[in-house]
């Protein structure tokens, strides 16, 4: 069988968080228009100040649209914050920040979903009013909150640790509640695909809640699958994972556990240079620090060229 054709070669990418966003980035202008969707995770959706907030499809959306600003990855460049001064000033509570353009998105995400519009297509309006083209997927329509269970027993919101409690208390626990369904419009797309990409997030709180709802982890072994390690010389680029992996999974935070963790689900894997390890499948090594914008598109084409090669 011969390869398909780059203007047929149709990718899923899963992501969630900077990182994810930021691989997104570059696939998003190292693939032809029509090859690319996203499927985001939504576990960390949370309702605040009486809006529904969706962390990491705003931040997916965001970066695509080139409002991210480059040193946090997180929120609108160039944001004021005057409606958290004052809600500071009143005594609300204040632990998230928003933004006061980046209310507008959660102000009309509010609405429309309390009119009974679905997530699915209130993301699509968004994109479409912030010029972004690639289809972005929420991983599900209805509420499948991720919380945390710290090594003292106190069961965290993501959020209220992540950012409130600054990933401080160490973790137990990842657990996965409400519907373990997706929707049809992301299993036609993984059916669809000639390549899976799991992007370097983290995989416990961005890509888990993904794979375990109904039939999305079939969906990927049905495929072409290729993850990016989130760790570089047992460090997180960004975030917490370095110390959730040896307190969840009793081992060293390294690419190896990482890959442990996606066992069966791979046909390869990037490392960073420096990384590699002894892996049933082929090993893609190379600089996977991505945190430019040149840099992610090289990086992204290298790892299509990859995925090509793959059997």
């Amino acid at each position: 069988m011969t390869a398909p054709s780059q203007s047929a070669f149709s990718v899923v990418a899963l992501a969630g968080g900077v990182g994810g966003a930021r691989l997104v980035d570059g696939l998003d202008r190292a693939l032809p228009p029509g090859s690319l969707t996203v499927v985001v995770n939504t576990g960390d959706d949370f309702q605040h100040w009486g809006l529904h907030i969706s962390p990491d499809l705003d931040t997916v959306m965001y970066t695509l649209a080139g409002l991210s600003p480059e040193d946090r990855g997180w929120g609108i460049a160039g944001d004021t914050f005057h409606v958290l001064e004052e809600a500071k000033r009143r005594g609300v509570d204040e632990w998230f920040q928003l933004g006061d353009r980046d209310l507008v998105t959660h102000l009309s995400r509010s609405g429309a979903l309390a009119r009974g519009v679905s997530l699915t297509r209130v993301t699509a309006e968004l994109c479409e009013t912030l010029g972004v083209e690639r289809p972005i997927l929420p991983m599900t329509d209805a509420p499948r909150p991720t919380s945390i269970v710290t090594q003292a027993g106190k069961e965290l919101v993501f959020q209220e640790w992540l950012v409130k409690a600054r990933a401080a208390p160490a973790v137990r626990e990842v657990r996965h509640q409400g519907t373990d369904q997706t929707t049809h419009a992301v299993l036609a797309a993984l059916t669809a695909a000639d390549l899976v990409v799991i992007c370097p997030s983290n995989p416990y709180v961005s890509i888990d809640p993904i794979l375990k709802l109904a039939g999305i982890s079939e969906a990927v072994r049905n495929a072409k699958a290729i993850a990016v390690s989130p760790i570089i010389s047992g460090a997180a680029v960004k975030g917490p994972l370095a110390t959730m992996i040896p307190e969840i999974a009793g081992r060293d935070a390294s690419a190896e556990a990482v890959a442990t963790h996606y066992d069966g689900l791979l046909d390869g894997y990037a490392v960073h240079t420096g990384d590699a390890f002894d892996a049933p499948y082929p090993l893609l090594e190379t600089n996977i620090l991505i945190q430019s914008k040149e840099d992610r598109v090289v990086f992204a084409r290298e790892l299509i060229d990859f995925a090509r090669s793959l059997r």
